[in-house]
C-alpha cells in the first residue's frame, strides 16, 4: 500500500501560530453526471487515534475502507463541513469554477472558522482566509486525505439516492464516471436531468 498522508504540513503551521488548520478537497470532476462534492476537514493537532492508519487518499481506498474510515472520522472530535455544486451549475460556470464553489462552500459549512486552508491543488481566491495549495495533497497531508474520503463517501450517497430517482443508468455502481456500462446506457435511454450537458459524451449525443 502507498505511503500513509503525515500531519508534517499541519504541524508546521502550527509552530507558525495557526491552530485551526482544515484540508480540502473535491470528488466528482471527472464525471458526467451528478454534482460536484468538496469537504473541509479539522483534524484536532493532538489526536491519537487507530484509524489514522488507515487513512489515505480516497481513490486508493476500497469502498468497504473508505466507509470504515468515514465513519471513526464522524464519531471523533472533528470538525467538517461538506459543499455541493449541482451539474447545472458545472455546466454554466465549468468544472473548475463549480469545484472552487464547492470547496468554499465546505468552508462555509464548517462548525468553526479555520485559521489556514490547505487546499489540494487549487486555491480559493474568494476565501478571506491563509491557504496554500499542494499538488497531491490527498496523498500529503492527512487532513487533506480525510477531506477527501468524507467528500467521496458523501458524494457516494449521493449517487445511490440518485440512481432511485434515475434507474437504468447504473449511478449506484459507477457514480456517474465514465465507464462503459454508463456509455451504453448513455445511448440506449439519452442524457437524463442530472447529466452534465457540457462534458463531451453528453453534448455529442444532445449535438445529434
Amino acid at each position: 500500500m502507498a505511503q500513509p498522508p503525515t500531519f508534517d504540513r499541519e504541524r508546521e503551521l502550527h509552530a507558525q501560530g495557526y491552530r485551526l488548520i482544515a484540508g480540502i478537497d473535491e470528488v466528482g470532476r471527472g464525471a458526467m453526471a451528478g454534482p460536484v462534492f468538496a469537504a473541509a476537514v479539522i483534524l484536532p493537532l493532538e489526536l491519537s487515534a487507530d484509524w489514522l492508519s488507515l487513512v489515505r487518499d480516497s481513490k486508493q481506498l476500497s469502498p468497504r475502507k473508505r466507509e470504515h474510515i468515514f465513519e471513526r472520522i464522524q464519531q471523533t472530535e472533528v470538525a467538517i463541513g461538506v459543499g455541493m455544486v449541482p451539474h447545472t451549475d458545472i455546466d454554466e460556470r465549468g468544472i473548475v469554477e463549480a469545484t472552487r464553489l464547492a470547496m468554499g462552500r465546505a468552508v462555509e459549512q464548517l462548525p468553526v472558522t479555520p485559521d489556514f486552508l490547505l487546499i489540494d491543488a487549487l486555491v480559493l481566491p474568494e476565501v478571506a482566509l491563509p491557504q496554500k495549495d499542494i499538488v497531491h495533497g490527498d496523498r500529503l497531508s492527512l487532513s487533506i486525505a480525510c477531506a477527501s474520503i468524507v467528500a467521496k463517501v458523501s458524494r457516494d450517497h449521493y449517487m445511490v439516492e440518485l440512481d432511485s430517482l434515475y434507474p437504468g443508468y447504473g449511478l449506484a455502481c459507477h457514480k456517474g464516471y465514465v465507464t462503459l456500462q454508463h456509455l451504453l446506457s448513455l445511448q440506449q435511454l439519452g442524457p437524463c436531468p442530472i447529466h452534465r450537458q457540457s462534458f463531451a459524451p453528453v453534448r455529442r449525443l444532445i449535438e445529434g
